[in-house]
């Protein structure tokens, strides 16, 4: 309930919002929607053309594929906090600029300071570098934010994963497939690995001897990556200090 208010209160800032020149062309702010105690956030850039008209998130072409995709990794997208960086339709949807996000970033972390999530799923090159730089990640120039496509991050306790755009396979139907693919890793870093539970890595932390980051990007992160799950699938020997990432820690 309290967090219920929070959003709320927050949300009649946004709807009045007119701190940058975005307030002259859209009409209305879009505020985040989903349930304010999910475990998930997803976090995309700006209302499109039709997000502004209908005044929700993702009811467009877009929205409509990206719906596709949760239905296919069997997890709802109404059990998800969605937002977006920028509030406001941008004319032409054309790439924001520098002080248009700044002006307002400061309501987006608001609102993950309020979700709070698990999880937090970014979408697109702007606000992954916005959030990124927000947890102090560094992302680099755009193709090498594409190669992170995928990839699990964590920080400030907050698991963290950079995802393509569901607007860029709609001007390239070609793109579908491998996007359906990516999200896939959504569904393996929501649940920790089978073997964790008898998995060396469990007891060196329990134990204190092995650091946290461990635990979270692999055992109950991206456990498909995880150099021990591979060898354990196919029955291949590895010593019990091999950490996940394949390297060895004779301290252990």
């Amino acid at each position: 309930m309290e967090k219920i208010k929070k959003i709320e209160k927050l949300n009649k800032k946004i709807l009045k919002c007119k701190k940058c020149k975005l307030h002259k062309t859209r009409n209305i702010p879009v505020v985040g929607e989903g349930p304010v105690d999910s475990k998930y956030m997803l976090i995309a850039q700006a209302p499109g053309r039709m997000e502004n008209k209908k005044e929700k998130m993702f009811v467009g072409p877009s929205g409509k594929f990206l719906r596709e995709i949760f239905e296919n990794i069997n997890l709802n997208l109404k059990d998800i906090y969605k937002t977006n960086l920028l509030k406001c339709y941008i004319p032409k949807s054309k790439r924001p600029n520098l002080k248009i996000i700044e002006s307002c970033f400061p309501y987006l972390r608001k609102e993950i300071n309020i979700v709070d999530p698990d999880y937090i799923f970014v979408l697109g090159f702007y606000p992954t570098r916005r959030v990124f730089e927000y947890f102090n990640i560094k992302i680099g120039n755009r193709q090498e934010y594409k190669d992170k496509f995928g990839q699990l991050f964590w920080k400030k306790k907050k698991k963290l994963m950079p995802l393509p755009h569901p607007a860029a396979a709609i001007y390239n139907e070609d793109l579908k497939e491998g996007m359906k693919e990516l999200y896939k890793k959504i569904n393996v870093i929501i649940q920790e690995c089978k073997w964790y539970r008898m998995c060396p890595m469990r007891k060196y932390y329990e134990n204190g001897k092995l650091d946290r980051k461990w635990i979270e990007l692999y055992c109950k992160g991206d456990w498909s990556s995880c150099k021990r799950f591979e060898m354990e699938e196919n029955n291949e020997f590895h010593p019990d200090n091999m950490l996940p990432d394949g390297s060895i820690d004779k301290n252990l």
